[in-house]
């Protein structure tokens, strides 16, 4: 059960054996613009917790010592507990304390959380699994588009394409790239896939950002898009799965080669 008292034989009981030691804050400890102190502490804590600082079943610092290290309420330190608890990176009971769950517990599809993963030590591993999630879910989606998608759709479809073609800098290109690939999930007509998107967004905007660096690479990668844009306009959906396939595999050896 998901609430049992963790087995404290067999996982550690503090964070001391944690590269950086439980209680110290890096000088430029993260503070998000515009977020509530608590949801600023809750990033600080995942990161931590998703880069490895925490491994699962490690009981974290108490209330008293998050407070002490980063100068914040005992009240923001609770909400933000909460926080991640929501996002099943944290399970907690009285006289325990909170501990880190298991990872294959984690709401991988968080924004939050997929942010941080993205981030983390296993990075390549997180890109690898993004591209396996691609397979699985873009080629059909994309011919369902080249099917189903109007006529508005289409228009965002090509415009985010154009954009990534007369983009000036990665930045430019990676949100356009990020763009083309959610409009089609849109266009695929499938209401499940809309929200699965969204959620993925932040994973795409590494994924992106790390396979389009070189110029030869986005040149080519830029045809290969334009080939997927072209089949969904001329509603060619085997075509549409194809092109799509080339563009995954064409990013799968990227990733293999950095």
């Amino acid at each position: 059960m998901r609430d049992a008292k963790p087995n404290n034989e067999n996982r550690p009981t503090t964070a001391a054996s944690a590269e950086r030691p439980a209680g110290a804050r890096r000088p430029n400890a993260p503070r998000i613009p515009g977020a509530s102190v608590h949801a600023s502490l809750a990033s600080e804590i995942g990161l931590r917790i998703v880069r490895g600082d925490y491994p699962p079943g490690t009981i974290l610092p108490n209330e008293a010592k998050w407070s002490e290290t980063f100068d914040v309420s005992r009240s923001a330190v609770r909400e933000a507990i909460k926080m991640l608890m929501a996002k099943s990176l944290l399970a907690s009971r009285p006289k325990i304390g909170s501990w880190v769950e298991p990872k294959e517990r984690w709401n991988l599809l968080d924004r939050d959380v997929l942010a941080w993963y993205a981030t983390s030590p296993d990075r390549e591993v997180f890109l690898r699994t993004v591209q396996e999630f691609r397979h699985i879910i873009e080629p059909e989606a994309t011919a369902f588009a080249a099917m189903r998608r109007t006529d508005e759709q289409m228009a965002e479809i090509s415009q985010a394409c154009r954009e990534m073609g007369e983009a000036t800098n990665l930045q430019e290109r990676t949100r356009a790239d990020t763009r083309f690939h959610l409009a089609i999930l849109r266009a695929s007509g499938n209401d499940l896939l809309v929200p699965l998107g969204v959620l993925i967004e932040s994973a795409f905007d590494h994924l992106f950002a790390y396979t389009t660096r070189e110029l030869d690479d986005l040149q080519h990668a830029q045809k290969l898009h334009e080939a997927i844009e072209k089949n969904i306009r001329l509603q060619r959906p085997d075509a549409a799965r194809n092109a799509v396939r080339k563009l995954l595999a064409n990013t799968d050896d990227v990733i293999r080669s950095r």
